[in-house]
């Protein structure tokens, strides 16, 4: 579990109704029906105008990544990389099938297919850079979802403010009305912008940050398989991709 993200979610809404607390406020009072309403359902069909559904379908499951991201272990990846490269050394690249058999990452398994499939290090270059490629982008794309809503969530919310400035305007002759729509327009900013920059926006950054650290565990393996096909030496694989490490 990524203890650093659950730590920053619950600072930082400490943060924001404890200080509400200190000034006196109370937390019923940031509670508005119609102006959650207008934040969220807002934002959600602004973005589903915009995002396609396979992607947005990509997003949510993606979202548990801010606790649970995947695993990625430079250390032992290159440790297998390693372990390949003397197999191949002592048996030949025939000696990788049984190794490809039992290999539980797709991406490795692909390429260590290629190697003992005999395909030159242009091909395996090609056809591994692809899927590299292919699956950064989506996972990207998936993420900006979060990004996209965060831009939106800001504007929902000072759409909301004005409606509740609206309604406070056409009910200046009935006092009992202004008390509800000023709490609407100020109520919706809030929801806006912390929902955005609370939520939103760290999620996007986040989900990107852990989409990144996965293609360069795939760029290390391809690297390494690159350098098996090649006929390097363990150790010279070994302290080349040592400088994929943090």
């Amino acid at each position: 579990m990524d203890v650093l993200s659950l730590i920053g979610v619950i600072l930082a809404f400490v943060a924001i109704l404890g200080g509400n607390y200190l000034e006196g406020g109370s937390a019923g009072a940031l509670l508005n029906g119609p102006a959650a309403l207008i934040v969220l359902g807002g934002t959600l069909g602004a973005s589903f105008l915009q995002t396609p559904v396979v992607v947005f379908k990509r997003g949510l499951t993606m979202v548990r990544w801010i606790f649970f991201p995947p695993r990625v272990d430079l250390v032992g990846g290159i440790n297998r990389v390693v372990g390949w490269s003397t197999t191949a050394r002592k048996e030949g690249l025939l000696g990788l099938e049984a190794v490809a058999d039992s290999e539980p990452d797709p991406y490795a398994r692909k390429g260590l297919q290629l190697l003992v499939d005999g395909a030159e290090p242009e091909t395996i270059r090609s056809i591994l850079e692809v899927d590299l490629f292919t699956q950064e982008g989506r996972d990207l794309q998936a993420a900006k979802v979060y990004e996209s809503m965060g831009g939106y969530a800001p504007t929902i919310g000072i759409i909301g403010a004005v409606m509740g400035l609206i309604h406070v305007m056409g009910n200046l002759a009935d006092p009992s009305m202004l008390g509800s729509g000023i709490a609407v327009a100020f109520v919706a900013t809030i929801y806006g912008v912390g929902f955005a920059n609370l939520f939103l926006l760290p999620v996007g950054n986040k989900l990107k940050a852990v989409v990144l650290r996965q293609s360069r565990y795939r760029e290390m393996l391809l690297e390494g398989i690159l350098s098996i096909a090649e006929g390097e030496n363990p150790r010279s694989i070994e302290l080349k991709l040592q400088g994929f490490m943090d």
